[in-house]
């Protein structure tokens, strides 16, 4: 484990003053006796006798296995407590432990996952031209201003805000693409059918039908659908109860990489990405 995976675990797991969550030190013992250890026994004592400091010791001399599968239900022991104290809970900071995590126990897919949002982030993507979307231009000022909103609402916090005000600009940016191409959008197989095959008219289509629909025919490059995740349900997150059943919890790391993926995706259909 690197010194800065480290840092991002001692930073969650509520690690300065010498303590480790909400452990006393014999739920503490219970705990890694689960995992075959005895967490307060000499061995783990090198740097002293915290709980904390007994952590570090576990972290250095056992195994990558034994650390990610203990680091596993740690972190689920945080978002747990969090979630039945009513606390809130750092999604982008547990985002990356549960990646440290996943590296030890060998889980490349999930820490590669991680490391492409990184880069998708780190890219310079810019807004296109809006007149070069395929939209009316009456529609073009509403399209501008809720991309200015999502703006503010970022630099403001309201994290589900952007997410709602992103949604809602592709959406109507791949709905003006379908209208204008409508025999490539019908055409496609991830196209969405009624029962009877037929292809569902685009009213009744929704941002996760244009989104693959668009990536099929090419409009859209693989990266932004590879990371629209954010946004391809938004309009069931404007229902509470729905975002309360979905466990959907959007934090700045989701706004920004769905603001990102809206860049990308305006930039894919005007014609400025190469």
């Amino acid at each position: 484990m690197t010194q800065a995976e480290k840092l991002y675990l001692e930073k969650l797991l509520e690690m300065e003053g010498g303590y480790v969550l909400d452990f006393s030190d014999a739920s503490f013992a219970e705990f890694f006796s689960r995992f075959g250890i005895d967490i307060h026994g000499a061995r783990y004592q090198r740097f002293g006798t915290s709980k904390a400091k007994k952590l570090r010791v576990f972290w250095d001399i056992e195994s990558d296995a034994l650390v990610g599968a203990a680091l596993d239900e740690l972190l689920d022991r945080y978002e747990v407590t969090r979630e039945l104290s009513n606390r809130a809970i750092d999604r982008s900071l547990l985002r990356k432990c549960r990646s440290i995590a996943a590296r030890l126990n060998g889980d490349s897919e999930t820490a590669s996952k991680d490391t492409e949002e990184k880069y998708f982030l780190r890219r310079e993507v810019s807004f296109p031209r809006l007149d070069k979307l395929p939209v009316e231009s009456t529609i073009v000022p509403i399209i501008e201003s809720r991309i200015a909103e999502a703006q503010a609402a970022m630099e403001a916090g309201a994290h589900l805000s952007v997410i709602f005000l992103s949604g809602s600009v592709l959406e109507a940016v791949l709905l003006g693409a379908a209208q204008a191409n409508p025999a490539r959008f019908n055409g496609a197989a991830a196209s969405p059918k009624e029962k009877n095959g037929a292809v569902k008219r685009f009213s009744d289509w929704n941002l996760s039908n244009f989104i693959d629909v668009a990536a099929e025919i090419g409009l859209l490059k693989p990266d932004v659908k590879k990371f629209s995740h954010g946004l391809r349900d938004f309009r069931n997150y404007i229902h509470p109860y729905q975002q309360w059943l979905s466990k959907f919890n959007p934090d700045e790391h989701t706004a920004k990489l769905c603001l990102q993926v809206l860049k990308a995706a305006l930039a894919s259909v005007a014609g400025e990405r190469n």
